[in-house]
């Protein structure tokens, strides 16, 4: 490889709710999902956090798209200019009279249709990429954790996104067995948003809700380290006068109750399809969460009295899948799980 300078490979951990590229093992990118477009012309004005502040106070000559859903692309023409403007973002600080040839490895959930995958793959293909990989993001996870994934052994991450919480159950190098559900983070804000619609007939956006799950976000009504409650401020929804409620964990912990239960038995339909010599291996090293949304107070107490195994939450647990795409692009060449 002569011209090695001339290639430049970035990992991207394309995310519902946020995108992050790392490039030579530094994060060089980590933005929201979102786009701002002009409404009349489709034009694109702003991306990352700058779209996201526009998303926040609604604009009728602009319109903000997210174009992920579920984890998936849901719109196409979005998601390739956020790609493309991502990677220009990144390529604008060096400075070079060459375009690059770009490898990029890019994470998708495990339950990707085809048409979902070339959906991903011509984006990045149309941003610039010569060299395109994909990785499932459980097995970006667990690489991204530092678990052995080629082992003969067992492991099983639960990685809970922004779209979708993706359960896999991983041995020698392959996924032995997977669930990809599409409740997570997403689902979580909008749990919220409508408790307090429900409970305290205030209405709250996207945003606020955001705001509350990661202030005071638990799945257990006690906890050790109490968060002190939230106050959130809004419109009355019947009088539309400004009204100030005091929420507390506990209320989050019972609104999100239904959310968390359909992640646990998730969990426990993979672990009862996984082979039994597998299944020993996990019950002695534990399941692993990463995501976003294993930082939800109390959860890895939760599951695991729910399904008796002892659960480890990931330390920086929103980055394990860019991490872990990040290792998978060093060894490309070595890793027969990346597909071309």
């Amino acid at each position: 490889m002569g011209f090695s300078f001339l290639t430049q490979e970035l990992a991207i951990d394309l995310g519902t709710a946020n995108t992050v590229i790392f490039q030579n093992d530094r994060i060089v990118l980590d933005e929201p999902s979102i786009v701002a477009l002009d409404n009349n012309t489709g034009k694109l004005i702003a991306l990352g956090q700058q779209a996201k502040l526009i998303q926040d106070r609604e604009n009728p000559g602009i319109k903000t798209v997210r174009p992920l859903r579920d984890g998936v692309i849901a719109d196409f023409n979005a998601a390739e200019m956020m790609i493309r403007g991502f990677i220009k973002q990144v390529n604008s600080k060096r400075r070079s009279i060459f375009t690059p040839n770009l490898k990029i490895v890019v994470g998708i959930p495990s339950g990707s249709t085809d048409v979902e995958i070339r959906a991903v793959r011509d984006s990045a293909e149309h941003a610039g990429g010569r060299d395109i990989y994909l990785i499932f993001e459980p097995m970006a996870a667990a690489l991204g954790i530092g678990l052995d994934v080629e082992a003969p052994k067992g492991s099983m991450v639960v990685d809970i996104g922004g779209g979708t919480t993706e359960i896999a159950v991983i041995s020698l190098g392959g996924i032995v067995q997977q669930n990809s559900i599409r409740v997570a983070g997403d689902v979580f804000t909008s749990d919220i948003q409508y408790y307090l619609k429900q409970q305290h007939n205030i209405k709250v956006g996207e945003p606020t809700a955001e705001k509350i799950k990661i202030a005071i976000g638990a799945v257990i009504p006690n906890l050790d380290e109490e968060p002190e409650p939230f106050v959130v401020k809004g419109p009355n929804l019947m009088t539309a006068h400004p009204v100030f409620a005091t929420v507390t964990y506990q209320e989050i912990a019972h609104c999100l109750d239904k959310s968390i239960a359909k992640i646990e038995s998730a969990i426990l339909h993979v672990l009862e399809q996984t082979p039994p010599e597998l299944y020993s291996d996990i019950v002695e090293s534990g399941i692993f969460l990463s995501g976003g949304g294993s930082l939800l107070r109390g959860l890895d107490k939760r599951l695991g009295e729910k399904v008796n195994i002892p659960f480890h939450v990931a330390e920086d647990p929103l980055k394990a899948v860019a991490r872990g795409t990040c290792i998978a692009l060093k060894h490309t060449d070595r890793y027969s799980f990346l597909m071309r």
